[in-house]
């Protein structure tokens, strides 16, 4: 599993073999969430959350908003256009 990006104790992942639409597990600590990009524009919108806190996860979302354009840029290297 390819982890693309990491910050605080997480790692943020992109499985080679997921589906569109182009989305990051985000995960650590035992924890996982999903979040749904939105190439290119953005913004990263919460799917999925299992354990992460509340707070936790707005900062995530806004730890993604800033690395998006590289984000995207990595779905795409791995799955093709977004």
């Amino acid at each position: 599993m390819p982890t693309v990006s990491r910050f605080l104790s997480y790692r943020v992942v992109i499985y080679p073999n997921d589906h569109t639409p182009c989305h990051v597990h985000v995960v650590g600590n035992g924890y996982e969430a999903v979040f749904e990009l939105n190439c290119p524009g953005g913004p990263p919108v919460l799917k999925i959350n299992h354990n992460f806190p509340r707070r936790t996860l707005g900062t995530i979302q806004s730890h993604l908003s800033a690395e998006l354009t590289e984000l995207c840029k990595q779905w795409s290297d791995i799955h093709g256009r977004y």
